[in-house]
């Protein structure tokens, strides 16, 4: 496996059983469809940094959209939190809009705040774009930051099940880390089952990355169990639910793997992955790890 060099000299200074990201997906949005101010970033940051397991790393989906980048970076940057960058890629003016975000906040606040930058999230899963048109934005985007002097991973997001298609091979090629999003919820899959199905869906994806393109770390960048919403197969949202697939597979994903959590709040949505109520307080108990 690699590291970019920003990674490696970081994770030289964590102790073995702390040398993986642990962060947790965070929307630009308010409860009422209002865009995050700076401080409502802080707020959030701070809120994760409270947790038992002291997050700090956080995956946000866009760049210009909601101004992310903008409010976001300062409040990182106050807080001391890192980020996996998202830079949407969905037709061209957007994407462009994306790309000059993320420009700007580098060339404004430097990049040390970056933990890796993802380039298109769930494209391919989604049917938005063909691999070999994805993999030439994940070059543009490597190739813009790289004339900036940031060193930092350029990858892609997407299902397990797009990363073992093989007609998406020209993704991993292109990637310098595979962001993989798994639901064994979304699998139909019993909570007694999840761990298991979970892993699984990790070893599929290592395989096909190490048989396109070997040594290339796999990250978890979504997965959760919903605390509300229909049951899906076998598989069945519920608070309680949602504290087991927390303790059986967050406790065991930090301790292995890059990983970030689905999701710090889910307002409004069915099925709900949030972790956090509208009023900030912990919907179930994220002790035991």
């Amino acid at each position: 496996m690699r590291l970019s060099t920003t990674l490696t000299a970081l994770a030289a200074t964590f102790s073995t059983a702390n040398a993986y990201w642990k962060g947790f997906n965070v929307g630009a949005n308010n409860e009422d469809g209002s865009c995050k101010s700076q401080g409502d970033w802080e707020y959030a940051f701070n809120k994760l940094k409270g947790l038992p397991q002291y997050i700090t790393s956080v995956r946000l989906y866009a760049s210009s959209d909601c101004n992310t980048l903008a409010n976001a970076v300062p409040a990182a940057l106050n807080t001391g939190t890192q980020i996996l960058v998202g830079v949407w890629t969905e037709d061209n003016a957007h994407f462009q809009r994306e790309k000059d975000a993320l420009e700007a906040a580098i060339n404004q606040h430097g990049s040390d705040w970056i933990i890796a930058i993802s380039v298109g999230s769930e494209d391919l899963y989604r049917g938005d774009t063909d691999a070999n048109t994805l993999a030439q934005q994940i070059y543009d985007v490597r190739g813009m930051v790289r004339a900036m002097g940031v060193n930092q991973e350029v990858g892609h997001v997407d299902t397990w099940t797009a990363w073992v298609d093989d007609a998406n091979k020209a993704v991993i090629t292109a990637s310098d880390f595979i962001g993989l999003d798994g639901y064994p919820y979304f699998q139909s899959a019993s909570i007694e089952d999840a761990y298991n199905v979970f892993w699984d869906s990790v070893t599929a994806t290592r395989n096909q990355v190490n048989e396109v393109s070997p040594g290339k770390w796999v990250w978890v960048t979504e997965t959760g169990w919903p605390v509300s919403g229909d049951n899906y197969g076998a598989g069945v949202p519920s608070v309680q639910n949602a504290q087991k697939y927390w303790r059986s597979v967050a406790c065991s994903a930090f301790e292995s793997i890059h990983m970030f959590w689905y999701s710090y709040q889910d307002y409004n949505a069915s099925p709900s992955f949030g972790i956090f109520d509208s009023n900030g307080n912990a919907i179930y108990d994220l002790y035991g790890c």
